[in-house]
């Protein structure tokens, strides 16, 4: 064993890596980006030649995941946890397949939204597709789990969903690490057809999913990671899972009076569930992110015994922390003033020399003459074009949605209805808007800032960086109708020109805006 001081991302990395992984596939999203940053930093993983490219979206990479397992060696797919909308089909569908190499898909939540559309609970769709799902409580977990959750798939041939949250993905602990131990190849058995979903197939398969229930279920009571710890005070008694337990432990300063069970394995294990309501006057349930465990307990009648987010005990929405765990106690943490109180609030803008801001300066001179104009933005760093001084987007809905919305508000009569995506956002989910545009001869603008990154989450490769002129055309743009501009200062008027000259074109124009992300030019130098 040796110790090593891990980000909770990086452990749980490390710990597929001493597990015999020989996939990771991922799109980067925060909080789940280091998983893949750290595979990739590896020598160890360079040496086994372990495949460790990021995909061009969520779905893709739960598909190349899947695809690796299909061949019977073990693979970890990754994203963030609005990512599994992306990826829901091919995650939901692996369940009714099964698995052969053993499949873990790591969804890293981020409650308070601090880089996300929304505080979405990837528990859901762990029991939505009715397969196992854990959640580590500490940096140590994150490590251990990567063999156990490789052991649990491949003995029950299923997925395994591994949800992580944005404060143990990002924070620092030691790590007591293990030896590398190299895992077999799984055998494909000869007439195996359960990968084959017509209808027949899938009808079998899910009798065989539904079947695997009980085992699940008793996966989870026998889980070391879920376990009933007795106290000596009844009138309360504490669920509390994955790192709220660590909150817990730190607002009793580690002694906590109360009856507690501590959850990172779901099913939810219903026989310690039953233990703890049955023998406690008042039951307080700690989870991060949505009331998942609460509302099962509560039931449709409720209980009122139970307590939680529902009932006002603990916040409904944000994070959890010891001090937010002790309050819902009648403890209070001195000096536990939120940072908010403590720095001054400072909006976030985009970098010194970042080419968005030449780009957004030309968009809004060339819409100045259009005073019924609707920009719908994406998602990245050009996010932030909403915000002063550039005031330059209407929308923000989702990765590619930019596109489509444009076209549906072109379809409502808007003029001119422009969409600003990204390079990577656009290969990862804004090509089919253009398809569905450039087969209805769309009347809208797409300006499309290629940066040559994925800048928001740090500056990974971006699949399409310098071919998004031939893919335009691949899907049906109109070559003379395809413009670059470049995003600088001394270029503005003739980018406003190139802009209003597409604008007034009727039909469908993109405009690549093409200067590489200020920060990897600085790295670079």
């Amino acid at each position: 064993m040796s110790q090593q001081l891990l980000l909770g991302d990086e452990a749980f990395a490390q710990g597929v890596l001493d597990a015999g992984l020989s996939g990771c596939y991922a799109y980067p999203g925060t909080p789940s980006t280091e998983i893949m940053e750290y595979i990739q930093g590896s020598a160890r993983a360079a040496e086994r030649g372990i495949h460790r490219e990021w995909s061009s979206n969520e779905k893709v990479a739960m598909e190349e995941a899947l695809g690796m397992s299909y061949a019977g060696l073990r693979a970890i797919v990754c994203m963030k946890h609005v990512g599994m909308n992306v990826a829901g089909d091919s995650f939901v569908n692996s369940a009714v397949t099964g698995t052969r190499g053993g499949l873990i898909v790591a969804a890293a939540d981020d409650p308070s939204m601090h880089s996300s559309q929304n505080e979405q609970d990837s528990r859901f769709y762990a029991q939505f597709a009715m397969i196992p799902c854990l959640e580590p409580s500490s940096q140590q977990e994150a490590y251990e789990m990567g063999a156990y959750a490789f052991a649990l798939s491949e003995k029950e041939e299923t997925p395994i969903l591994m949800r992580l949250t944005t404060r143990l993905s990002h924070s620092r602990a030691n790590v007591e690490v293990g030896a590398e131990k190299l895992a077999e190849r799984v055998p494909i058995k000869e007439g195996d057809r359960r990968f084959v979903l017509l209808p027949a197939i899938a009808q079998k398969n899910y009798v065989r999913l539904c079947g695997k229930q009980a085992a699940f279920q008793a996966s989870s009571e026998a889980s070391p990671y879920n376990k009933l710890i007795k106290g000596n005070d009844t009138s309360i008694g504490v669920v509390a899972s994955g790192i709220a337990y660590n909150y817990l432990m730190e607002a009793f300063g580690g002694k906590c009076p109360y009856s507690i069970l501590k959850i990172s394995q779901y099913p939810l294990p219903q026989q310690k569930l039953a233990e703890l309501v049955n023998g406690c006057a008042k039951v307080i349930v700690l989870e991060e992110g949505m009331p998942f465990i609460e509302q099962m307990l509560l039931g449709p009648l409720g209980n009122a015994k139970i307590n939680g987010r529902l009932n006002g005990t603990l916040p409904r929405t944000g994070e959890l922390s010891p001090a937010v765990v002790a309050k819902a106690f009648g403890i209070e943490i001195k000096g536990s003033a939120k940072a908010s109180e403590l720095v001054k609030a400072r909006p976030p803008r985009l970098c010194d020399g970042c080419p968005h801001a030449s780009s957004y300066e030309a968009l809004n001179g060339a819409l100045a003459k259009y005073p019924t104009a609707r920009v719908f933005g994406d998602i990245g760093c050009y996010t932030l074009g909403a915000l002063p001084p550039y005031k330059a987007i209407d929308s923000c809905v989702d990765m590619g949605a930019s596109i489509s919305m444009a076209k549906g508000a072109a379809d409502a009569g808007v003029h001119p209805a422009v969409a600003v995506i990204g390079d990577s956002t656009f290969t990862h989910s804004g090509m089919t808007g253009i398809l569905d545009a450039a087969w209805e001869k769309a009347d809208i603008t797409v300006l499309i800032l290629d940066n040559g990154t994925t800048g928001m989450t740090g500056g990974q490769n971006s699949i399409g960086a310098g071919r998004i002129e031939d893919i335009c055309a691949g899907l049906g743009v109109a070559k003379e109708h395809i413009k670059i501009i470049v995003p600088l200062p001394k270029n503005k008027e003739e980018n406003i020109a190139t802009i209003c000259g597409e604008i007034e074109y009727k039909g469908l124009s993109v405009i690549i805006s093409r200067r590489e992300c200020i920060q990897t030019l600085r790295r670079k130098k």
